[in-house]
């Protein structure tokens, strides 16, 4: 019953700390373009160059 007291606020952490990447992610404008990249994903065409 003792290791609940580590791996409560441990694993609230760890929360918290995914809760702060992704907001993170979402304001950095990471998830900008789904659209263009699920159209991309199915052209014949080879783009090795990254988008500006």
């Amino acid at each position: 019953m003792d290791i609940l007291v580590i791996l409560i606020p441990a694993s609230l952490f760890l929360g918290a700390v995914g809760l702060l990447a992704f907001f993170w992610a979402v304001r950095s404008k990471q998830f900008d373009d789904p659209e263009g990249d699920r159209h991309r994903i199915l052209s014949s065409d080879w783009d090795d160059e990254p988008r500006p």
